[in-house]
């Protein structure tokens, strides 16, 4: 990997700081599944706290920066052509489970074209980084690029599923036995994030999912594009960032997805 620039260095050090907070909490998650309570409350804590350290981190090393985060939403500052896009927690139902799949996200925005990405999976000790035109890497060693695998009944694809309501619910359910029938190998892996990261590195063919926000993908799509791979709307060719549905993957199964999703979306309108 090129020398690390200034940018990725401030994300990686705030990723890191507030994954070793994450660290420690999840450390504590296996005692709360017993409690009468349950650990929700406890990773909402989590979540917050770890936010508060990237937002801290990144305010020092880029005053006036606007903010775009899950928990805290929009803080606009004195320079608002440049925003951070932050999910300090993807895989919340996972980290409250005690599954060690789940991972914080940084991206940068910069007049409307996210220029940095990192995700940072502390469990795993890996970080995926991305900056435009710069290439993708992983722990800084190794370059990503995205699977070359065609055939469908060899990829893997992953699938997310936010809570719809029964019109949506039922189009999702035909997209997910349509894809089924031709790729058997799906899944969901719970972390929107590494889904994207892992087709960055080849573990994962294709990604889509609808009812998505900004801040689980937003590095997620410059890290698969500098990867090779393709990230986009399913429906339209509005920015994904920012449309709440995405499909990706290398470019055969990509052009699979979309044009499969595509159609089982019309018959359903």
């Amino acid at each position: 990997m090129p020398a690390t620039s200034p940018i990725l260095n401030i994300m990686m050090k705030a990723a890191e700081k507030a994954g070793r907070s994450l660290s420690r909490d999840f450390g504590e998650v296996e005692n709360l599944q017993v409690s009468r309570k349950g650990p929700a409350d406890f990773v909402t804590h989590a979540d917050k706290r770890a936010e508060e350290i990237i937002h801290e981190e990144l305010s020092k090393a880029r005053p006036g920066y606007s903010f775009l985060m899950e928990e805290g939403g929009v803080i606009k500052g004195d320079n608002e052509d440049n925003k951070w896009i932050i999910d300090p927690l993807d895989g919340t139902h996972n980290f409250m489970h005690g599954i060690p799949h789940w991972c914080v996200s940084i991206a940068l925005e910069s007049k409307g074209k996210i220029e940095a990405g990192v995700i940072y999976d502390p469990i795993k000790e890996e970080t995926f980084v991305a900056e435009r035109n710069g290439g993708a890497w992983l722990n800084g060693r190794k370059r990503l690029r995205v699977s070359s695998r065609s055939d469908l009944e060899m990829a893997t694809i992953a699938f997310g599923s936010a809570y719809m309501d029964g019109a949506k619910q039922k189009t999702f359910i035909t997209e997910l036995n349509n894809v089924s029938l031709q790729a058997p190998m799906v899944r969901r892996y719970g972390a929107a994030a590494l889904d994207l990261a892992y087709i960055a590195a080849g573990r994962l063919d294709g990604y889509w999912e609808r009812g998505i926000k900004s801040w689980d993908i937003a590095a997620g799509v410059l890290i698969v594009k500098e990867a090779g791979g393709f990230a986009t709307s399913i429906d339209d060719e509005k920015n994904p960032v920012y449309n709440n549905q995405i499909v990706s993957g290398n470019q055969p199964i990509y052009n699979f997805l979309r044009k499969d999703l595509r159609e089982t979306a019309k018959k359903a309108a």
